[in-house]
């Protein structure tokens, strides 16, 4: 036997798919008294088949050959509605292996359907999944095969939902999808494509232009097989496609690294033979390691109640899937991670991420092993929570539900009790808006694990107490802040410095006269403000808010020039004269003598609050706020006298000719004689 010392490299993701792997366990974990079918070949392996058959699994050729009570095993391929109904019908036991992502496809169709949406299948027409997964849409689904079947459809007015084979080439959907969002009004696509046929393809190309030789392992009917042999061939001239370890070439004495990969249908036990056989035949003896012990060796022993790490292999919406290294899967209940408001499982439950679980049984009754992440949670949760107690240290937590007396909140299962005076540094009378958020608190008492109490007013204030020593320090009057109103009250507005609280009187609040803050300010708003005052000993601190560019007055000199003629508004009248708005902000004052040509007792003889007047501005002093105005200079307002026929406030006296003015004088000098 030749001796070579060659270096042997083995792709990440060779072999199985998780699908075919779960078939492939669900049939060997098998323990039936009775016939047992597959519906079609469950893999593509010549070994495993074989396998099967020692078992006496035969693969169902008529639907009319089985019994009540025989056992039927539905492939990774799934099967469509009105099969899986007919076995039912039959009283069979069904053991349901389909992969979970085609799984995903037959709820997404069932549900779109009925909400009345056309479904487009993206496949291969013949290919069993593409079947299956029109099953479960009444059989009345699209089947598009190529971009070239997308450009024939004709216009058609409807709203359609798109899915994909699992094992379709992306770049290929995405273009076909294009086509279709043309054919259709409105066109929804999901992604249903499986990466582990990608990502198997894109590790064999980069592995085959590194190595002398490349070994493909799969059966030479497997299409993402022969698939993996062109990738190889086209890189590596010394690639060899091989179904079992006794096929393997003998290799040249210049060869120095060995590529490996294989197909979605190897077993994971016959890439172990090859391998073994390959150093054995470095060493110069045969192997001697049969199918049977390579299965046993990649199974791992597991014990209830032990905690395991996994890596997640897939999901629906009842189950995560789990890959342990055994003989079986493990099942998460999808209701352990919905605990998390957060919870994301496109980005949670990733493919090959690693999980920690407890296993519950190893046999969940269907062959899987049954885990719970919410028990392993609950474990280290309370650690972490042991650990922050002794070191005062904050975590965040997440409150389920309010009680009598406060609110309990969960920390990776642990319960944690946190009274109503402890929930802030204020009084809250009702404490319901705070369920289903997050809070970071401090344990304050951890009798047991039943007993946990936690206070976020302890990190409250003592957040305050750093804040108010920072502030204190560089406080000065002048300076500029930014806080949060915290409470009103008739006389003005608190704001919260952080850490520290300013009061800003009402004056304060608005350069024109309010009745209250609430026309102003709210709660919890955020403003800009600035210190007035400080007394650094009683801790008060006066705080401005209107801004002087805000002020009407600022600048008046720039708006109004003595001698312009203006028009505004009679706002309210005393005894001297009566206050007219400008614009809002802006008063001036009329004085009595400024508003009529002769003597008037009071202001309301010839006005009324809310009636527009024209001006002559007077004077101006922008430093005291006044603004002198005179009605008369523009058009006297004169008192109607009982002799004189009624005419408008403000109207002028109609010009007339002499002669009708002497008469009018003559009259009353014969009227007195």
């Amino acid at each position: 036997m030749q001796v070579i010392d060659v270096e042997i490299k083995l792709t990440e993701h060779a072999g199985f798919c998780f699908g075919v792997n779960k078939a492939v366990k669900i049939a060997f974990e098998l323990n039936h008294d009775g016939p047992v079918y597959t519906i079609g070949e469950l893999i593509h392996n010549r070994q495993i088949l074989d396998e099967l058959e020692r078992r006496d699994i035969k693969k169902l050729d008529r639907m009319e050959s089985l019994k009540k009570g025989d056992c039927v095993i539905i492939r990774a391929h799934g099967i469509g509605k009105g099969l899986y109904q007919e076995l039912c019908d039959r009283e069979v036991k069904i053991l349901d292996a389909t992969c979970p992502y085609v799984k995903r496809i037959h709820d997404i169709v069932k549900t779109q359907q009925e909400q009345g949406f056309q479904i487009i299948i993206v496949g291969d027409p013949n290919h069993p999944e593409v079947i299956g997964i029109n099953g479960w849409c009444e059989g009345k689904a699209l089947i598009i095969a190529s971009e070239k079947d997308a450009e024939a459809l004709a216009y058609r007015d409807q709203k359609a939902v798109v899915v994909a084979q699992t094992t379709y080439k992306r770049a290929k959907y995405e273009e076909i999808f294009k086509l279709l969002k043309k054919k259709f009004a409105i066109v929804l696509k999901f992604d249903t494509i499986c990466n582990a046929t990608v990502q198997r393809q894109t590790e064999t190309e980069e592995l085959s232009r590194c190595v002398d030789v490349m070994i493909v392992i799969g059966g030479k009917n497997s299409s993402n097989t022969q698939k993996l042999y062109e990738i190889c061939k086209e890189n590596c001239s010394e690639t060899y496609l091989i179904e079992k370890a006794d096929e393997l070439p003998l290799f040249d004495k210049k060869v120095k690294t060995v590529g490996i990969t294989a197909g979605a249908s190897t077993p994971e036990t016959v890439i172990k033979e090859v391998i073994f056989h390959m150093e054995d035949m470095m060493n110069g003896h045969e192997s001697e390691i049969d199918f049977s012990q390579a299965l046993e060796m990649t199974f791992t022993d597991l014990k209830a109640n032990e905690v395991i790490k996994g890596k997640i292999i897939g999901y629906n919406n009842n189950d995560v899937f789990v890959d342990l290294g055994y003989k079986a899967d493990g099942l998460i209940p999808m209701e352990e991670f919905l605990d998390d408001p957060d919870f994301d499982p496109e980005r949670d439950l990733q493919p090959g991420k690693e999980i920690e679980a407890l296993i519950v049984k190893i046999n969940d009754g269907e062959g899987n092993v049954s885990l719970s992440k919410r028990k392993v949670d609950s474990i280290r949760g309370f650690e972490i929570v042991e650990e922050a107690f002794k070191n005062r240290t904050p975590i965040e937590i997440l409150i389920k539900e309010i009680v009598k007396g406060g609110a309990v909140a969960d920390f990776k299962g642990v319960r944690i009790f946190i009274p109503a005076s402890q929930l802030s540094d204020r009084f809250i009378k009702d404490i319901t808006p705070f369920k289903g958020k997050k809070v970071t608190v401090l344990i304050t008492e951890m009798a047991n694990r039943r007993r946990v109490v936690g206070s976020c007013r302890a990190l409250i204030e003592e957040e305050k107490e750093k804040k108010s020593e920072a502030f204190w320090s560089e406080a000065e009057i002048g300076r500029e802040y930014t806080g949060t109103v915290k409470n009103l009250t008739k006389f003005g507005a608190f704001v919260d410095l952080g850490g520290v609280d300013g009061l800003v009187h009402i004056s304060e609040l608005s350069w024109k006269r309010i009745d209250d803050p609430s026309e102003v300010l709210k709660v919890d708003d955020e403003v800009h403000v600035r210190i007035l005052d400080l007394d650094k000993e009683k801790k008060k601190i006066s705080l401005g808010y209107r801004k002087m560019e805000d002020n009407p007055w600022y600048n008046i000199e720039n708006k109004y020039h003595v001698g312009d003629i203006i028009t505004g508004t009679v706002l309210r009248m005393v005894p001297f004269g009566v206050f007219v708005e400008l614009e809002e902000g802006v008063e001036g004052l009329v004085h009595i003598s400024q508003i009529s040509s002769v003597r008037i007792g009071r202001p309301d003889e010839v006005l009324s609050v809310g009636q527009q007047v024209e001006m002559k501005i007077i004077d101006i002093n922008s430093d005291l706020k006044k603004i002198s105005l005179s009605i008369k200079e523009v058009k006297p307002i004169d008192p109607v006298r009982e002799d004189e026929p009624a005419r408008e406030i403000g109207e002028d006296i109609p010009t007339t000719h002499h002669e009708d003015m002497s008469n009018t004088i003559g009259d009353i000098l014969n009227e007195k004689k």
